[in-house]
């Protein structure tokens, strides 16, 4: 029976296993916990991979989306647009500044942002819109911006899983503000939570250091209120070690895709899209198994390929206007019916850098199995 998990941290730690134990040794010498220098060489870093001039280190991903929605202005009394297929963290963050999340579709194959609806949910009180960059890839950012051209409207760009991606050559937060996670599964993963908010506005930047850091950027001098979210240093030496090798990462993530896509072929699963113009990082490799609409089918594949040693897993099982959480908002069964199709059929299958073609093989024969059991 195979054992290939969905992701294989273990195998990432082995390569940086040095660089970190050496790293973590100069911390403790230097008794440099929370900021320091190695946490500001890596704030350098991150924003120098991402193409953007600014990056503020934070304690988590979910932090990290809050506070440049503050930063931009999103309070009581305002909405913020989000898809609903999403991790529930895009909604949560914006329940935290006391606004409203206003939830949207998302599109049949890409499962991305929904622009046209979108556009047609803003009202006098939308102070932000929220394209979620899902598995890999990035929305059609142009599309956004050109439907927001002379209104008032930020975009905060949910790039949680889309680490070292591009839309026709253009990295997230170029254009404004994006927040993303370094929660241990993403491409660029810590040992334990971590986040970081990037911007080319260094009045934003200001502001979401300040913000995370009990409102000020002197100790003992504050001038709004903030909250605690900083990145330790220790989590800084892992990324700085896991950064130095991410795009050979997502290089090799490149081409395990690309190995599925032709061995997925003959099987009978819909398989991603990559919009024209995208270079995806695949996050997560995600297929649908056709189920007309319900999780049943997909779940029973799902507890075969577990039982048969293969870790797949569903992102995500439930949208959020259909969590309890959320259930105040009031949207009803139905109204977003390219996410409510799609949820129920999701699956994703196990990719990491270190995946071998064998593994693949491996994956595919047994999704081929349980399909047909």
């Amino acid at each position: 029976m195979p054992n290939i998990p969905l992701v294989h941290l273990a195998a990432a730690h082995a390569e940086v296993a040095e660089e970190v134990e050496a790293g973590f040794k100069r911390v403790i010498a230097d008794t440099a916990f929370i900021g320091g220098a190695e946490v500001a060489a890596f704030e350098r870093e991150y924003a120098a991979f991402s193409g953007v001039p600014h990056c503020v280190g934070v304690a988590n991903g979910t932090d990290a989306l809050e506070l440049a929605l503050r930063a931009v202005g999103v309070g009581p009394g305002a909405e913020a647009i989000l898809p609903t297929n999403t991790f529930i963290a895009t909604a949560e963050a914006v329940a935290r500044t006391g606004a409203r999340p206003v939830l949207v579709d998302c599109e049949s194959d890409s499962y991305l942002i929904d622009v046209d609806a979108a556009l047609a949910a803003i009202t006098p009180a939308t102070r932000a819109i929220i394209p979620v960059h899902l598995y890999g890839q990035l929305a059609p950012m142009e599309r956004l911006r050109a439907g927001l051209a002379g209104r008032d409207i930020a975009i905060v760009e949910d790039a949680a899983q889309c680490q070292g991606a591009t839309r026709h050559g253009r990295s997230a937060g170029v254009d404004g503000i994006a927040a993303t996670s370094f929660y241990p599964g993403k491409n660029l993963g810590a040992y334990g939570d971590a986040g970081a908010v990037v911007t080319a506005d260094a009045e934003l930047e200001t502001a979401v250091r300040t913000l995370g850091s009990h409102g000020g950027l002197k100790k003992y001098v504050h001038d709004v209120i903030g909250v605690n979210s900083r990145l330790d240093a220790l989590q800084a030496v892992v990324l700085r070690a896991k950064l130095a090798r991410l795009a050979n990462s997502n290089t090799l993530r490149r081409a395990a895709a690309a190995r599925y896509d032709a061995l997925l072929e003959p099987v009978d699963v819909i398989r991603p899209v990559t919009l024209l113009g995208n270079e995806h990082v695949w996050h997560i490799y995600c297929v649908r198994i056709p189920g007309y609409g319900t999780p049943v089918r997909r779940d029973r594949v799902l507890a075969r390929l577990n039982a048969a040693g293969v870790g797949a897993a569903v992102h995500y099982p439930v949208p959020v206007h259909r969590t309890p959480a959320f259930a105040g908002l009031g949207y009803t069964e139905g109204t977003f019916p390219h996410a409510e199709r799609i949820a129920p059929e999701l699956l994703s299958l196990p990719i990491f850098p270190q995946i071998t073609t064998d593994q693949q093989e491996a994956v595919v024969a047994a999704l081929t199995a349980a399909l047909a059991g």
